[in-house]
């Protein structure tokens, strides 16, 4: 079955940076375009950024464009997301999803359980 278990969440200063990691297994990974979506407290999901099945196109929602960077790696079967110039809004539970491909890349059928990121001072 499909599992998505993400990992190297924690506590960061603003300003800070923090890469967060998603292990994927039960389905061939390289096939698929991939996304980190996230959850505040008190809020709905938002979707962050997605990634071709190569890893050679990257997409940005406009809150994190030029300080989140999105990558993948297909031997590891493995998804990242480097996060830098943190900001206390990004506090939230990150998720990494399994999206529905090129044009409906913020919609996913699968999620991880979620790591916690908190930017406080």
């Amino acid at each position: 079955q499909v599992q998505l278990v993400e990992s190297g969440g924690g506590l960061v200063q603003p300003g800070g940076s923090l890469r967060v990691s998603c292990a994927a297994s039960g389905f061939t990974f390289s096939n698929y375009y991939m996304s980190w979506v996230r959850q505040a407290p008190g809020k709905g999901l938002e979707w962050v950024a997605g990634v071709n099945r190569g890893g050679s196109s990257t997409y940005y929602a406009e809150s994190v464009k030029g300080r989140f960077t999105i990558s993948r790696d297909n031997a590891k079967n493995t998804l990242y997301l480097q996060m830098n110039t943190l900001k206390p809004e990004d506090t939230a539970l990150y998720y990494c999803a399994r999206a529905l491909g090129l044009g409906r890349i913020t919609e996913s059928d699968y999620r991880g359980q979620g790591t916690q990121v908190t930017v406080s001072s």
